[in-house]
């Protein structure tokens, strides 16, 4: 791996600096977070501007329509990032706050509580609104952040970084605790420093997961694929499974939380296939479909490796199952640990549902679309976790606190414990 030693010094230099900003008031953190977004809505035509170019670049490029949909910052995914602003001010202080507290002994008390994870390595796909979500959670956490957006939005990320660091400018505790970086040697140089970077979070396929696993020493909490399924039960409100499934689909199809696979109990297949494809015609969605599914509704022949795909697109997968039990071992077998829902009114099998699809979000009767920070009240997010350690689902604000514990004695030695002449009272203080 190559290394760049002016990024080095640049890392190192945050990691001194965040010590300030982990020790911060929540009112400061979220002074700081308000001249943000006064500065995005100050300096949005430039931002359009700056989008405008990054649009036309993908265009002429031929990108696909699901990247150049991530790509566009209007004033609607402004307003968005806006509105998330707000929602993550409006929480408590994530920093310092009380999650165990223990009397081990009198005058011997432990506590529990959160603090920051220190810096952030963050490697994401081609949205900009992603690095304004980014760069909130981890002002309002006490994080340093180390930023590589997708090329496909270079103009739009450097316009919305000079516009944050450009709103600080004179709020001399946030001098220095974000870098952008955009090239891959830099990426490199980012995998390279353990010493410095708490966790990388790379969003992106599975190989380039897979590479920054590979490649650094630094944790890594990652999501790449989001190959979500819905099971239509067949006690299912057909109608309503129908507009579900519709906007699970096409809400927003290049979005890693959409449906890719869609199972149908076989004994309301042939009611509800024809619903379904009445709705998906609405938006042009192409279908593939196995031979059941082929039989009754009009599709392209569904292939094995349509079931490990995902589209990001207005396409879409279905499948015949015989009952709740074989939705779940094919979730198990191709899913992606993202979001997956049972649309069903029986209560017995959404249970069984919940408790034996092992996926970050599991739903009952509601779209895949609301697996989202916005949509969960947590303001933002980082990214959907598909792991299992640390944090799992949509990362917010307390996804990117660890713990430390304080323990308040007065002149206690273990001595004393280990030859009985005290003992641990143990007692829960909450």
């Amino acid at each position: 791996m190559s290394s760049n030693k002016k990024l080095e010094e640049q890392i190192i230099k945050l990691r001194e600096n965040i010590v300030k900003l982990s020790s911060s008031s929540n009112e400061e953190r979220n002074k700081a977070l308000f001249l943000i977004k006064e500065g995005l809505l100050r300096d949005k035509e430039i931002i359009f501007e700056e989008n405008r170019k990054d649009l036309l670049a993908a265009k002429e490029a031929n990108l696909s329509s699901s990247i150049i949909s991530r790509l566009i910052f209007d004033e609607k995914k402004l307003q968005s990032s806006i509105d998330g602003i707000q929602m993550i001010m409006d929480q408590e202080d994530p920093i310092g706050h009380i999650i165990e507290k223990r009397k081990l002994d009198d005058n011997l008390i432990l506590e529990k509580v959160s603090f920051p994870l220190g810096v952030i390595g963050m490697i994401f796909e081609s949205r900009p609104d992603a690095l304004i979500q980014i760069v909130s959670l981890c002002l309002k956490s006490g994080n340093g952040i180390v930023l590589k957006g997708g090329k496909e939005a270079v103009n739009t990320n450097r316009a919305l970084i000079n516009s944050i660091i450009r709103s600080l400018n004179d709020f001399s505790l946030y001098a220095f605790w974000v870098i952008l970086i955009e090239s891959h040697s830099d990426v490199d140089t980012l995998l390279t420093m353990d010493c410095y970077i708490d966790l990388l979070i790379p969003r992106g396929s599975n190989s380039f997961v897979s590479y920054v696993m590979n490649n650094s020493k630094i944790p890594v909490m990652g999501h790449s694929d989001g190959i979500c399924a819905i099971y239509v039960d067949e006690s299912a409100d057909l109608e309503k499974a129908a507009l579900v499934c519709f906007d699970s689909k096409t809400q927003y199809p290049s979005a890693c939380n959409a449906v890719e696979t869609i199972l149908v109990n076989k004994n309301i297949s042939s009611a509800f296939l024809p619903i379904l494809k009445e709705e998906l015609d609405k938006k042009n969605v192409i279908i593939h479909g196995d031979k059941i599914c082929a039989s009754i509704i009009d599709c392209i022949d569904a292939v094995e490796e349509d079931w490990d795909s995902e589209y990001l697109d207005l396409e879409v997968a279905i499948k015949i199952v015989d009952n709740v039990d074989e939705a779940i071992n094919h979730i198990a077998k191709h899913g992606s640990h993202h979001t997956d829902v049972i649309l069903s009114k029986d209560e017995n099998n959404i249970l069984k549902f919940f408790n034996s699809v092992d996926s970050a979000d599991v739903f009952s009767n509601c779209s895949t679309r609301f697996a989202d920070g916005y949509r969960f009240g947590l303001g933002a997010e980082v990214g959907i976790s598909t792991s299992k350690l640390h944090a799992r689902g949509p990362v917010g604000v307390k996804g990117l606190m660890s713990t430390k514990y304080l323990l308040r004695g007065d002149n206690q030695i273990v001595e004393d414990y280990s030859s009985h002449k005290k003992n641990f009272k143990h007692e829960e203080l909450m």
